[in-house]
Parts: C-alpha cells; structure tokens; sequence
C-alpha cells in the first residue's frame, strides 16, 4: 500500500453511526436533566435551536463540499486545506486533530460515570473512594489494543453493537413511568423558560453534545463513495439527534421534578423502565460508541496531515503517513493518537481542556460554513455539487459559530485564536513555499471586486468626487531602473491608486504572449519583496503612441478613472524623452494628468527632503504638485524628510504670494512647517533654473511644473538644465486642483 492509501470499504452506515453515536452521547445522559432544572424546557430547546443554527448548516456544508469533488483522507481538514490552501488548512488541522485526540479521554473518563454505581457501593461498603482511573485507563488500554491490533474494520462492527445497546436504553427510558408524571401538569402551554442570565453557562455545559456531527466525516479516505454517504450519514444524524433530544428534553420535564433534575446526574436511571441497569449501561454504550468514533477518525486526520506535509520534520511525516501494508489502517497515527489520549485519561479531569476542544470545534465548523459561503459568492463555474445548500445558511453558521465561541467563553476563545494564529506563523516559517490564495479567496475577490466596480462606476456618475491620483505608469525599462515603480508604488501607498505596464514592443503573437507572461510573472515576483501596492502588467505594442492610446483607454485598478499618466527618461539618455513628449497632446485629450519622472543615477534619498518649485506660470500645477508631495511623504521610506516649498515671483508678489502660501498650508491642513516655505524674488540675471539647481542640489525628490505651450516651442530643452539635481518629477495639472 501506498503513503496515506487506505482500501475503501464502507459505505453510509459507519458515517451515519458515528455521528449519531457522538451526538447521542454522555453530555444526553449526564448534562441534558441537568439543563432542563436549570432552564425549563422551554430554555433548553433555545439551546438546541441555537446549537442547530450551528449544526444543521454545518452539515449542509460538508454535504455540499462532498458532492463536488471527491474527499480524501482527513475529512474535514482535507476539505478545509483544499479551500483555504495547505497552511490555513494545516492550522485548522492540528487544533481539529488535537481536539478529537483529546475528545477520546474526555469520552473514556465520562464512561467512567456509568459505574457510578459500582463507585459508590465500594464507599459504603469499605469507606473507599476510588479514583476514576481504575476504571478509564483499563478501559484506554483495551479500545487501543483493539484499534491498534484491528483497526477501523472492528471499530465499526464494535460500532454497531454500543448503537443497538444505545437504542435500547433510550426506547426504554421513553416507555418509563414516575410517580412524579402522575401529579405532573406539565404542557408545552405552561413549560418555564427560567434563569434567563444563567443561559449561556448551561449552554457551554451542553454545548459538547452538538460536537458530535461531523464524527463521520474524519472516515471519508475510508469510505466506497464519500458523496453519497457524507451527504446522506450527516444530515441523518443530525436531524434523528435534533428530534431525539427534544424528545428526551419533553420527558425530563414531565416527569421528574426541578430539584430531582438538579441533584441526580442519572436522573434518566430513575425514569427508564429497568433504569438502574440500563441507563449506565446506554451511557457506557454511548461513551464507548463515541471514544471509538474519535480514536478512528482522529488517526486519519494526522495521517492525511503528515501525507501533506504539514509537519516540520520530513521524516515525522513519513513515519505518520505511513498505512499498514495489508489494510492501509494508519497505524502509526493511531498509536500517536492512544498515546495522547491516555495522557489525558491518567490526568483524569479534563474540563479546562474541554472549554479549548469546543473552541477548535468551533472553528471547524465556522470555517466549513465559510468555505461554503465564499463557494457561493465566488460563483465559480467548476464548483457544480449535486447537494445544494443556501448561502444564506452558510454565512449564518459562520457568524454564529463565532458569537457562541465568545458567548460561551471569552478568554477560551480568544486563547485558541492565539493558539492557531502562532500555529499559522509556525507553519508559514517552515512552509514559505506554499503562500498564496487558494482559489476560494481568489474567486470570492474577483466576484467582490466586480461587484465594487460596477458599483463604484454607477455612485461617481451621481456626485462630484473629491480628487486623489489614480496613476498609470507605462515604461519598457522596467528592467533596468526601477525608480517609476518606487514613485508609483509612494503615490498608491495610502492615498492614491496605481497601475504599472511594462511595455513589450511588437505586435501581438504567440511569441510575445509568452513573452508577456515570462516578463510579468518576473516583476509580481520582484514587488513580492516590497511592500506593493501597485497593480503590475504588461502590454504589447509595435510603437510608444498605440502603447499609450490602449493604456490611457483602462479602467482604472480601484474602480475610478485613471487621471494621470506618469513618464519616465533617464537623464543620462535625454534622447529618449522625445517620443514621450511626441505624446503630450494625446494623454492632454483624455484630460489626464501629466507627470514626466527624470531618474537620476544617483539612488532615491528618502531621507533628505522633497522640493517643491512654484513659479509664476504654475497657477494650475502648484496644488497638484503640493497634494502630490504630501500623498508621496505619507509612505513610511520618507518618514524622515519634510516638504519645502520654493515661490519664484516678483518683488512686488512678494507678501501676497507668502500670505496665499500661509493660508493654503494652514486652511489644508498639510504638515508643512512656515519655516520650510521660502519665497525668492525673481532676478533680471539668474535664471529659474539656477537658482533650483543650487538650493535642490541634495533634495530627495524634486518637483517642477511645466505647461503644455511651452513644450510646443521648447520640446525637451524644458526638461534640460538640470545637471546638478537628482530625481525630478515634472508636473503638468489638466485643471488646478482644490486644496480643502
């Protein structure tokens, strides 16, 4: 037999009786009359209601989930892992395996209970009172001998027997009589709901008892044709358990009284006809029946965790995924799983461990319902299950999943949230390979993103947005010099958005296609390494003019117009400024921003300050150019650097070109000191571009406005003259932009 490779052998029956077994266990017995004393009947079936607005769409979910793709080995968690990928599914994973493991002590010490009897006669009888263990490790010994030695096949046969024994003592505990029912004028019309403020403190009492539906689940590698019979096993039982308990509830009610309810575990024992013998022994066959559904599945959901990988030692995982050569039972996972198991049954009191256990519980089921939900919402064409569930179901069992997480226990909810999110964080460091979205999150985004944008293009045509840069950047050296993509991921980092195309000059083949791709995967994994905000992609064309009439023609990445256009030329090569320039009046048409980035060699100094040249012909690029040094001294790389404003004007300007800059800064609010405004006065023998290459000469980044006439007369000599300067962001506003 291969790793992780067991013979399918079962069919419905085992997923149905495991679940049912579970779910008609020792909280039924133990817990249920105790409930009803406390709340009344009416109390208790909120409790199952609630606990079934949890379970019912849980099991709809894994009944949809196995009706669309087949499910290996690990049930719930190869559903989850294969929705949310391998290291969220990892996660989940150990907290589920770890629960179940542990589940199986918590039944082995609650069988204990049915030889309350026995306890009690040795104390009257000797004066001896004896720990529990004398009866929960024989009873750990034999149940993994036996699952050690026969495995799941006997498991399942066991199985069969502890359900008809189960079955028994519930129809007798139905036909039973008490004196109390005789004087009883209990109704549904009279029934109490009591104790309201104590509600969810019975709730977390009796909450284990709707842990039981997905039992079956863990057997899915084991089964013939887990889409029929994970559908069919876990609806069963969880519609049989839901009826059965409001059933049970009704005759606890009737016949017997509150402080009988309150002060008798087995309360059921003095209902049932020959109740002394067979309520312990339904409660012997309920816990048994329930320890053997966890220490079968628990096994399996190891194996098919350590079959991924998911654990840091290679070897650890071998030894785990390793089946028996004649059944493929996952025997060394089974020994793993006793060894765990009797640790917790030697300690004997579990309860601290059980609030944890309904938490990992929880998250299952929250999960299963969300991977459902988001399947619905992301409407992909290959999720096409032959069992339908309603979306609205789904969403529902996760949002309740997660109220009754914290309702039941807030710090155990918040501890197992941390537990898994340093499990994540674990496993991420070992398994760096295998980041990404699953296609689950990814679908859901398209739909989400689709929806936003259609949503986004109707709200903006029915009110006037306030302006923030929406930028496409188009360069072909993307290879080269990336100080373009470092300019557009500073603007698209809090306040604006960004659009990044590398250019492949040609025209459209299969060849350039490939290209396309190569080029592209390349850059998303070099901007991996930053932290990104621009969205990044190719596009081909055979000349400079068509590359910009397809890009300036996109929608823009968050659902807005683009409404700026950012060039880029090396300062060294000015040669290649003319083709952009060429293209001013076609990117001036769409009424789009113009920004032309000169790169220098000299590297980008984020800690020295950004310079912003106002000179009388900048009436309409002088807010543009200032929100555009706020929007880029927003990043964290310029957390160090200040903003410094220069004003050329005339002498007579002077005083009113400062008192406009004062109350421009003050009225904006921009965070741009009055010492760090300077206002010069225009001199008859010092030209503009003088005087910014000796006060700009260190400055980080520096921008420079420019109007469109003057490119006509000038060309590229505009941009020329600035030796001593580093980076340089020349800037043309289409219209002058409010400073509010």
């Amino acid at each position: 037999m291969q790793e992780g490779v067991t013979k399918r052998k079962f069919g419905t029956a085992p997923v149905f009786f495991t679940a049912i077994s579970t779910i008609l266990g020792a909280v039924l017995f133990l817990r249920f009359g105790y409930a009803v004393g406390s709340l009344g009947f009416w109390g208790v079936i909120l409790i199952i209601i609630l606990g079934h607005l949890v379970t019912i769409p849980t099991a709809f979910a894994i009944s949809e989930l196995a009706t669309n793709k087949r499910v290996e080995g690990g049930g719930e968690y190869f559903i989850i892992s294969r929705s949310f990928g391998l290291n969220i599914g990892a996660t989940i994973g150990m907290a589920l395996f770890f629960s179940q493991a542990i589940s199986v002590a918590f039944y082995v010490i609650a069988f204990t209970e049915a030889f309350e009897p026995v306890f009690n006669w040795v104390l009257s009888t000797y004066d001896l009172t004896l720990p529990r263990q004398v009866i929960s490790v024989p009873a750990m010994l034999i149940l993994s001998f036996l699952i050690l030695k026969k495995g799941a096949n006997l498991g399942v046969k066991v199985l069969y027997f502890v359900v008809a024994i189960l079955f028994v003592s519930l129809v007798l505990f139905f036909l039973g009589d008490t004196a109390h029912a005789s004087v009883s004028n209990f109704s549904l019309f009279n029934a109490e709901f009591r104790n309201t403020d104590q509600f969810f403190v019975v709730f977390a009492i009796v909450f284990p008892a709707f842990t039981g539906i997905t039992a079956g689940v863990g057997l899915s590698g084991d089964l013939k044709n887990p889409a029929k019979s994970i559908p069919w096993g876990t609806t069963a039982a969880t519609f049989i358990g839901m009826i059965i308990y409001v059933l049970v509830i009704y005759k606890l009610a009737q016949y017997a009284s509150v402080q009988d309810l309150l002060d008798h575990q087995l309360i059921m024992s003095q209902i049932a006809l020959g109740g002394a013998i067979f309520i312990p022994l339904g409660l012997a066959a309920s816990t048994i029946s329930s320890a053997l559904g966890s220490v079968m599945v628990a096994p399996r959901t190891l194996q098919a965790l350590s079959v991924d990988k998911s654990l840091p030692s290679l070897a650890l995982n071998r030894w785990l995924a390793k089946g028996r050569e004649k059944d493929g039972e996952p025997i060394n996972a089974s020994l793993v799983t006793c060894i765990i198991a009797m640790f917790f049954v030697f300690l004997g009191d579990i309860n601290a461990v059980a609030g944890i256990i309904s938490m990992f519980f929880m998250v299952t089921y929250g999960a299963l319902c969300l991977i459902s939900f988001l399947n619905h919402f992301g409407s992909s064409p290959s999720y096409r299950p032959s069992f339908k569930s309603k979306w609205y179901l789904s969403i529902l069992g996760f949002i309740v999943s997660v109220i009754v997480m914290f309702k039941i226990s807030t710090p155990y909810a918040l501890l197992a949230i941390a537990l898994m999110i340093l499990t994540y964080l674990y496993i991420n460091s070992y398994h760096k390979d295998r980041h990404g979205l699953a296609s689950i999150f990814l679908n859901s985004l398209y739909q989400l993103n689709r929806n936003v944008q259609v949503f986004l293009q109707k709200a903006g045509k029915k009110r006037v947005q306030e302006w923030r840069p929406s930028a496409i950047c188009i360069s072909k050296d993307s290879f080269e010099r990336d100080t373009a993509f470092k300019l557009l991921n500073w603007i698209a980092y809090k306040y604006g958005f960004g659009t990044y195309l590398h250019r492949i000059e040609g025209y459209y083949s299969k060849a350039t296609h490939e290209q396309a791709k190569q080029e592209l995967d390349l850059l998303v994994r070099r901007s991996e390494n930053l932290e990104n905000h621009v969205f990044v992609d190719t596009i081909i064309s055979p000349s400079y003019t068509s590359a910009i009439a397809q890009a300036i023609q996109l929608p823009g990445v968050a659902g807005m117009e683009n409404n700026m256009v950012i060039f880029e030329f090396d300062k060294d090569r000015i040669e290649t400024l003319d083709e952009i320039l060429e293209n001013y009046a076609l990117a001036n048409a769409g009424d789009f921003d113009f920004c032309v980035l000169a790169s220098s060699n000299r590297r980008f100094n984020t800690n020295f300050d950004i310079h912003i040249w106002i000179k009388p012909s900048d009436a309409d690029n002088a807010n543009l150019m200032i929100l555009l040094s706020f929007i880029i001294a927003g990043h964290p790389d310029w957390k160090k650097s200040d903003i410094k404003i220069f004003n050329i004007c005339k002498a007579f300007q002077a005083e009113e070109v400062r008192a406009s800059l004062d109350e421009m800064i003050a009225s904006g609010r921009m965070p741009i000191r009055r010492t760090n405004v300077q206002v010069l006065i225009e001199q008859e023998n010092v030209a503009p571009k003088d005087m910014i290459n000796e006060k700009s000469e260190n400055a980080g980044l520096t921008l420079i406005g420019f109007r469109g006439d003057i490119i006509k007369h000038e060309g590229a000599e505009t941009f020329k003259g600035y030796d001593n300067l580093g980076h340089i962001l020349f800037v043309n506003a289409n219209s002058k932009k409010e400073i509010e």
